[in-house]
């Protein structure tokens, strides 16, 4: 790869993503299933975000909070997917320098972002079931936006911070990073310049914004769970005791693989399975979620029923 000798950092380079393997079979089949994955998820998490602001039965803080993630996971997947997309379409893997900050912005701002707001649903849910009598008097629809905006602020100061620092960096060697999209470890790893400062603020920023959202959510769900091994009834426990554990799942396994891949240190097994890990963070967690969080709730299903009727009632009267 080219590059015109200067002294801005990143501005000059352009970044080759080896992506998924360089094997033409496969190309057309990825390309297909990346697109199947985008359009559900796309699909599916603004039809969450549609049904909460359209019918008043979902205004609540619960489903508030719904609406924040379904946008933070359509954002999220739109930073990877349609790149990754256009890769397999044309065959060209090559990003500009600013191209490759952009979107490393976007994705880190979104994935700090939803880091918190999975934590404050959390605790959203710990006061639902374990202090239903105080739920109304500390969730206030201000108390809900406060925490919903506190999520997204913290992941775009984050965000920034990072890719300021990593932009000044120097990158003088082979440019091809192994990695399907613009991600803050292989980039530091094809750096010339010292990256030491930049990755003691990377080690302590996902510290704090992994591992501390992580442990209380991890929290709020052991009550949650503790609440619901108390309930009398065992079809009301055991159906309870599904939806937390699905939730629990879901949650442990996006924590789970972003810490893996941002704090343990990479030997080379792990370097080779960090893309598999990334694909789930960064792929599957936003498909699955509008499943796990919003389609399998009683609510939301009767919101989604009535919507269909009145654009069916609609079509038909027209």
């Amino acid at each position: 790869m080219e590059k015109t000798e200067r002294n801005n950092g990143t501005s000059s380079w352009e970044f080759l993503l080896l992506g998924m393997g360089n094997v033409p079979s496969l190309q057309t089949p990825l390309f297909l299933l990346s697109l199947i994955i985008y359009l559900l998820t796309v699909v599916g998490n603004i039809l969450i975000v549609a049904l909460v602001v359209a019918d008043r039965h979902l205004h609540t803080p619960m489903y508030f909070f719904l609406g924040n993630l379904s946008s933070l996971e359509t954002c999220y997947s739109s930073t990877v997917l349609p790149r990754l997309l256009a890769s397999f379409l044309t065959g060209d893997r090559t990003i500009s320098a600013h191209g490759c900050i952009t979107q490393l912005y976007f994705f880190c701002s979104f994935a700090v972002s939803e880091c918190y707001l999975l934590a404050m649903m959390s605790y959203d849910w710990y006061l639902a079931i374990c202090q239903p009598l105080l739920y109304t008097s500390l969730m206030t629809w201000k108390v809900s936006l406060q925490l919903a905006a506190v999520s997204w602020l913290v992941g775009f100061l984050t965000s920034t911070v990072v890719t300021s620092f990593l932009s000044h960096l120097r990158f003088c060697g082979p440019s091809a990073t192994d990695h399907f999209f613009c991600d803050f470890i292989p980039l530091l790893e094809v750096a010339c310049s010292d990256t030491n400062v930049v990755r003691l603020l990377a080690s302590i920023l996902s510290l704090f914004n992994l591992v501390f959202p992580f442990l209380f959510t991890l929290a709020s769900y052991v009550c949650i769970i503790a609440a619901i091994l108390r309930i009398p009834s065992s079809m009301s426990r055991q159906k309870a005791f599904s939806t937390c554990s699905s939730h629990l799942i879901v949650v442990t396994v996006f924590y789970g693989t972003l810490i893996i891949v941002y704090l343990i240190p990479r030997t080379a097994p792990l370097r080779q399975l960090n893309k598999v890990f990334s694909f789930f963070y960064a792929v599957l967690t936003p498909l699955v979620n509008p499943l796990i969080y919003s389609l399998r709730n009683r609510e939301v299903r009767e919101a989604l029923k009535k919507a269909f009727r009145k654009a069916l009632a609609c079509i038909q009267s027209s």
